[in-house]
């Protein structure tokens, strides 16, 4: 039975499932949400190692193409050659991947899964111990189920190495918070009387 705080709605049944249910939501968006902010990083990572060489590469090919030695040796028309090849090459991946979008889908479907995540915590934290209906939460938690599920339908899906990161990240504690510790006292500590200030 869902415990019952001090001056608060007692709990019925349908509360109990309301509040088990929102939790739930709570939990599947907090892997969405890490696992779409491991998916972000890795497309910003992709975006860097596909970008910085071609920035290089094309100096390169730039710098042997005037190249004083480029008329006298062979050899540097053929590597600039090659080099320009690399580019147009990592330059096609870059435009078929578009790892920079992609990071940014990423990055969108994140907030909204944090989003959702603070609220669905804050529901069934603070607003099923309030005095609405059973009825009015169950209608409040279906709107957040319905959130979810737009997120979800307008989301990139997540790749399973970023899920996995995100799986393994909040086993390891990342997603804790210092006053979810277990045997925290959740009343706010009192002022020692010893620590007044001097007159």
């Amino acid at each position: 039975m869902a415990e019952q705080k001090t001056g608060e709605r007692p709990a019925s049944k349908a509360l109990e499932e309301v509040i088990r249910e929102a939790k739930r939501l709570e939990e599947s968006t907090l892997y969405s949400m890490k696992g779409h902010h491991c998916a972000a990083s890795g497309w910003s990572n992709r975006h860097l190692w596909l970008g910085l060489p071609v920035v290089i590469i094309s100096a390169l090919v730039g710098a042997a193409t005037f190249s004083q030695y480029a008329e006298t040796y062979p050899v540097v028309k053929t590597v600039a050659g090659l080099l320009s090849l690399a580019v147009a090459i990592l330059s096609g991946i870059s435009t078929f991947l578009n790892p920079n979008d992609r990071e940014n889908a990423h990055l969108s479907a994140a907030h909204g899964f944090d989003k959702l995540n603070n609220d669905s915590r804050l529901f069934w934290s603070v607003d099923c111990w309030q005095e609405d209906s059973d009825a009015v939460l169950t209608t409040k938690l279906k709107e957040l189920v319905d959130r979810k599920n737009e997120l979800n339908s307008n989301s990139p899906q997540i790749p399973d190495w970023a899920y996995q990161k995100a799986k393994k990240g909040i086993e390891a504690g990342e997603a804790k918070f210092e006053v979810d510790k277990k045997g925290e006292p959740t009343a706010l500590p009192q002022a020692d009387p010893s620590d007044k200030p001097q007159e």
